[in-house]
């Protein structure tokens, strides 16, 4: 009868919260950098770091896809990537699909987080860590870019989490980080990052737009839905010389057929376009928000 009463409480905003019932409980503890909590729900598997949903068996691949592949797929010839964060697992899965990617390296902060994964979240990295493609480094990602050569990578990706207070990921959404992370791209080089929910937090995605307009001669926003989130969730691009929006239907599918990306479950040539596509209150919000974010004064996550 206990087990009736096992609930998540995850606060979406200071008023409203998502109620999750936890049929068993794989993993709850905490580390050095942040409570982890690896549970079952009617999602299946399910990922909460600091009691938020990070993401789920059910959906996974939709947050997943649509982080990778409208930027992977926009550059010509991505062969090094860096992926920032993305303990799962599943953003390097991704990345990986792509023929034309020689090297990955994938930075994350924290190695317990790296081994429940490895652990309990098989279907999310499908052996991914141990490609022979990847180089996992256990460090600060932060400090790993600033310590890098310049013009080293096609293609960074940041996964990480939300901008709050207490998050070691807190100083990944800052003009002066992005200036770190355009320093070490190549001169056809972009970047992507997570850009939190364009419902709950819209303020916050204009302001990681805005401010990562400041640095980049391109700079665009798209969304999608993820049901384990509640929420259209956001995504930013920054590029050199790219434009994700000058491809068409016709290279796109080109594109997904020489790289021999079959086993997509989400992202296809069709929907591209249409993940930029935002209601003309979002387009408004972002017209008018001149906040930067900067490492005297970042962004952070209303809760």
């Amino acid at each position: 009868m206990e087990n009736r009463w096992r609930w998540i409480i995850e606060w979406l905003t200071p008023e409203s919260a998502h109620l999750w019932y936890i049929k068993k409980i794989l993993y709850s503890g905490k580390t050095k950098y942040q409570e982890i909590d690896i549970v079952e729900t009617e999602m299946g598997v399910h990922l909460l770091i600091d009691g938020k949903t990070q993401s789920t068996e059910f959906d996974e691949f939709i947050y997943h896809e649509s982080l990778v592949h409208p930027a992977l797929l926009t550059h010509e010839k991505p062969s090094e990537v860096l992926v920032i964060g993305g303990g799962e697992g599943a953003t390097i899965r991704e990345v990986l699909k792509h023929n034309v990617v020689e090297k990955v390296t994938m930075i994350d902060i924290d190695d317990i987080m790296i081994e429940l994964s490895k652990k309990y979240l098989l279907k999310w990295h499908k052996g991914s860590f141990n490609n022979p493609r990847v180089k996992l480094v256990i460090a600060d990602g932060r400090e790993f870019i600033e310590k890098s050569p310049s013009a080293s990578y096609d293609i960074v990706i940041l996964d990480v989490t939300d901008p709050t207070p207490g998050s070691p990921s807190n100083k990944l959404y800052t003009y002066e980080f992005y200036k770190s992370v355009y320093k070490v791209l190549k001169e056809d080089g972009l970047m992507v990052t997570q850009a939190t929910s364009t419902s709950f937090s819209a303020e916050v995605f204009a302001t990681i737009y805005y401010t990562i307009s400041k640095v980049f001669p391109i700079t665009r926003g798209y969304h999608v839905f993820v049901p384990s989130f509640l929420s259209m969730w956001g995504f930013v691009i920054g590029s050199k010389k790219y434009d994700p929006l000058t491809l068409s239907e016709d290279e796109l599918k080109k594109r997904i057929l020489a790289r021999n990306l079959r086993n997509l479950s989400f992202y296809h040539e069709g929907i591209h376009r249409a993940l930029f596509a935002m209601g003309k209150n979002l387009l408004e919000l972002i017209e008018k928000t001149k906040r930067l974010s900067t490492d005297q004064t970042p962004v952070y996550m209303p809760i």
